[in-house]
């Protein structure tokens, strides 16, 4: 009988390991759009990052680290549509 906790086993460790890889994968920081657009992230979010060094993730989806001025990129439309959207309900 093979042991489930040995690598290269059936629901052994090397299955949990690409599942962690693939997790992890997911949540790379994007190099693309967030260098062509500003986006609505919540203030305290900017602040912490700005702290911590850690990504935040805008209301479009878009996860980076904040370092540039957004006041010389145009809005993202997303993160625009969608903060109207919630502007909407009050």
């Amino acid at each position: 009988m093979s042991d489930p906790s040995t690598p290269g086993t059936p629901g052994g460790t090397d299955v949990l390991d690409r599942e962690l890889e693939e997790l992890l994968r997911q949540e790379q920081v994007d190099d693309g759009d967030h260098d062509r657009f500003s986006h609505y992230v919540k203030k305290e979010k900017i602040l912490q990052s700005a702290l911590t060094g850690k990504a935040v993730r805008a209301l479009c989806g878009k996860k980076w680290t904040p370092g540039r001025d957004p006041e010389k990129f145009p809005i993202c439309p997303t993160c625009k549509e969608i903060y109207e959207g919630l502007k909407g309900d009050d």
